[in-house]
C-alpha cells in the first residue's frame, strides 16, 4: 500500500494500542510526472496492481473505454483523477490503512464499527539529526514499553525487521542513516550501517531515573515511579554494545530469523520442504516455483523452510 501510495516506509513501531511511522512522502508533482506523456495512462493502470486485483483493473479499463466510446472523455479523466489525487498524500495514505486494518482487523475477530479512537497526529521533521532521533524514539518504543529487553526481538518495529533481514526495513533505516540504499551489512569504516544503529539504539535507550537512585543522588521518588525515570538499558548493557560496536553474534543472528520457527510452515532440509511444497502445491500461486527458502545463516546452511523466517515479518 506505501508504493501504491508512493510513501516511503523509513521505520515504525507496532504496538498493542497505537502504532507510529516514519516515512518520506514525496513531491507530489515530480511523482506523477511518469504517469505524463505517451504511455501514462498505461502505466497508471499498471501502477493499480501494486493494490488492486486483476479483476478490478480489468473492470476499470471497460469502464474508461465505455465512456470514452460515449464520447465522455471528462469522465474518462475524472476516473483517472480518483488514483492520482490519492498518491503522495499523508492524510489519505494514513486514513486508508486504518481503514484497510480495521476491516481486517473486525474480520478477524467478529466485531463491527469503528476501531480508532482519534485521527492521527504527524509532524514535520528535518533530515539529518532530527530524523535520526525520531527513528531512534519510534524503534525504541517496545523497549520503553518492557515488552522486550533488546529492540531486535520486538517483530513488529524497523529495527527488529531489519535484523530478520528484511531488505525493505534496512533500505529505510539505511536512508535515515544517510547511507547507500543496500549498505546495511556493508562495512564502512569501522562498522556496518546496521552495527552502527544498534549503538545509536543503545546510546539513546538508556535508562534513566535509576541510576540517581542507587549512585545516592536525590530524587524526587524512588525509581520506577519517578515522573523523570523511564525504562531502558542498564549503563554495563550499554557500554558492551558499544565496545563491541553494535556487531551482533552469529548465534544472535540466527535467532532473529529463526525466533518464530512456526512461520515457516515446513522445516527441514530441502528435499523435505520441497516435498510438503510439491503435496500442497494447490495452496501456492502459480509464480512460485520451488518451495524450499534456506534460512540464510552459515551456521544453518543444510536448514530449508517453506517461508522466508522474518524477512516478511510485517505485510
Amino acid at each position: 500500500m506505501a508504493k501504491f501510495s508512493g510513501v516511503e516506509i523509513l521505520t515504525y513501531a507496532l504496538m498493542n494500542n497505537h502504532f507510529h511511522l516514519l516515512v518520506k512522502v514525496p513531491e507530489r508533482a515530480k511523482f506523477l510526472k511518469r504517469f505524463e506523456g505517451e504511455g501514462g495512462e498505461a502505466r497508471l493502470l499498471e501502477h493499480l496492481s501494486l493494490l488492486y486485483s486483476k479483476g478490478y483493473i480489468a473492470g476499470v479499463k471497460v469502464e474508461l473505454a465505455r465512456v470514452r466510446e460515449a464520447g465522455r472523455g471528462e469522465e474518462a479523466e475524472a476516473i483517472l483523477e480518483t488514483f492520482r489525487k490519492r498518491f503522495c498524500d499523508l492524510s489519505c495514505f494514513v486514513k486508508e490503512l486504518k481503514e484497510r486494518f480495521s476491516r481486517w482487523f473486525n474480520k478477524h475477530h467478529d466485531r463491527r464499527g469503528t476501531l480508532w479512537m482519534d485521527r492521527f497526529k504527524s509532524v514535520l521533521v528535518e533530515d539529518g539529526e532530527a530524523l535520526r532521533t525520531m527513528a531512534l524514539y519510534i524503534d525504541l518504543n517496545p523497549v520503553r514499553a518492557g515488552v522486550v529487553e533488546d529492540p531486535k526481538d520486538y517483530r513488529w518495529t524497523g529495527y527488529g525487521e531489519a535484523s530478520g533481514g528484511s531488505k525493505r526495513a534496512r533500505r529505510g533505516l539505511c536512508r535515515v542513516m544517510e547511507a547507500p540504499m543496500d549498505s546495511w551489512e556493508e562495512r564502512r569504516g569501522a562498522g556496518t550501517p546496521g552495527e552502527a544503529y544498534r549503538c545509536w539504539l543503545f546510546g539513546e535507550g538508556i535508562e534513566a531515573g535509576k541510576q540517581a537512585v542507587e549512585s545516592g543522588e536525590r530524587a524526587s521518588r524512588p525509581f520506577p515511579s519517578s515522573p523523570s525515570s523511564r525504562r531502558g538499558f542498564s549503563k554495563e548493557r550499554v557500554e558492551a554494545v558499544l565496545k563491541s560496536g553494535g556487531k551482533l553474534s552469529r548465534a544472535d543472528l540466527l535467532l532473529c530469523r529463526v525466533r518464530w520457527f512456526s512461520d515457516g510452515v515446513a522445516i527441514g532440509s530441502k528435499d523435505f520442504v520441497e516435498g510438503v511444497f510439491n503435496g500442497c502445491r494447490s495452496y501456492f500461486g502459480a509464480k512460485r516455483k520451488t518451495g524450499a527458502r534456506r534460512v540464510r545463516e552459515d551456521a544453518v546452511e543444510s536448514l530449508y523452510s517453506l517461508r522466508e523466517l522474518r524477512v516478511d515479518s510485517v505485510k
